[in-house]
């Protein structure tokens, strides 16, 4: 029988990724658009402008994270086997500056679904995605799913809190809410506000002639750094499991701002000392964090192996970037 999934979150980077893996593996796909969305439908365009696809196996539907009877209604329309919850506050400069809608978006919304998932005949299998931010900085040590909470955001404290609320709710109510402890991913659809995207945009307008410098805060920040899809991959995989887990999901490796960047650069030809700027208006407050992942779990269960280092993932956006803006 032809499986049917639920996508909140489904115009983001990861939604939308998972919109289309879903499609391939001949789900019927319903992603929940937000009520007060601004028509930002890019990522997901070409299901929209699939004339054999839209409304016929990929479905839209209007809702907020923050009306949760706006939720139970997708849940009843849509009647999912699986629901991805990708939508969340994920700027941690806002999760500061608006705390409590960071945190209203990011876990109070989340809890509440659980609520209501806990009353219903059918079990749904829910996907949560989490953040590697909840785990405390270690430097000879790298995390997985044992690692202690620390989370250094509101945006993290969120994600922590999610986390341990799931495991309550399957321990006491036989819930099957999964997910990913997902490290950094990138893809082209990353938005400009994530340094990845930031450094791949300016090196390209250099590389164009259009502007001369990057502006970056502190370089020597180390990142674990992934190809999104990869990590969709992983997400659906994790969702497949017959008990509900959760699992960490990175590269397994770690490198600094500073070389991102270069390696940016050099695929352009170009020099990134003779274009780089250093701006503290970019530094963050706080110790920076050298988090890399323990994937092990993973591998072992399902048989987790990303497929695109660092290399080809500079490729896939350079090269993505480059058609866009040329």
């Amino acid at each position: 029988m032809k499986k049917r999934a639920l996508v909140l979150g489904c115009t983001g980077q990861d939604g939308s990724y998972m919109c289309e893996l879903l499609l391939k593996k001949n789900y019927t796909v319903y992603g929940l658009l937000r009520k007060s969305a601004t028509g930002n439908t890019k990522n997901i365009d070409s299901l929209i402008e699939n004339k054999k696809i839209f409304n016929k196996k990929f479905f839209l539907i209007r809702g907020d994270m923050l009306d949760i009877h706006s939720i139970e209604s997708a849940i009843n329309g849509a009647r999912p086997d699986e629901v991805y919850n990708f939508a969340d506050q994920d700027n941690v400069t806002w999760s500061t500056d608006i705390p409590s809608y960071s945190i209203s978006v990011t876990a109070v919304s989340v809890i509440n679904i659980f609520e209501r998932l806990k009353n219903r005949k059918n079990k749904i299998k829910f996907f949560q995605p989490l953040s590697s931010n909840i785990f405390a900085w270690d430097e000879k040590n790298k995390q997985n799913e044992k690692s202690v909470l620390a989370p250094s955001s509101i945006y993290a404290l969120s994600k922590s809190t999610v986390y341990l609320a799931a495991k309550m709710y399957n321990r006491i109510y036989n819930l099957h809410i999964c997910g990913a402890i997902f490290f950094n991913h990138e893809s082209p659809r990353r938005r400009l506000d994530y340094v990845s995207q930031k450094i791949v945009y300016n090196a390209c307008e250099i590389y164009l002639g259009r502007r001369k410098y990057i502006e970056l805060g502190d370089i020597n920040i180390k990142i674990d750094w992934g190809y999104a899809k990869d990590y969709v991959e992983a997400a659906w995989k994790i969702t497949q499991q017959k008990k509900p887990d959760f699992f960490a999901i990175g590269s397994g490796k770690s490198y600094t701002v500073e070389y991102f960047c270069r390696k940016v650069f050099n695929y352009l030809k170009l020099d990134y000392k003779k274009h780089l700027r250093i701006n503290k208006k970019f530094l963050r407050k706080g110790k920076n964090s050298d988090l890399r992942s323990d994937v092990s779990k993973a591998k072992k269960t399902f048989g987790y192996n990303p497929k695109t280092n660092l290399d080809s993932l500079i490729k896939i956006m350079v090269d993505d970037c480059l058609k866009k803006i040329s």
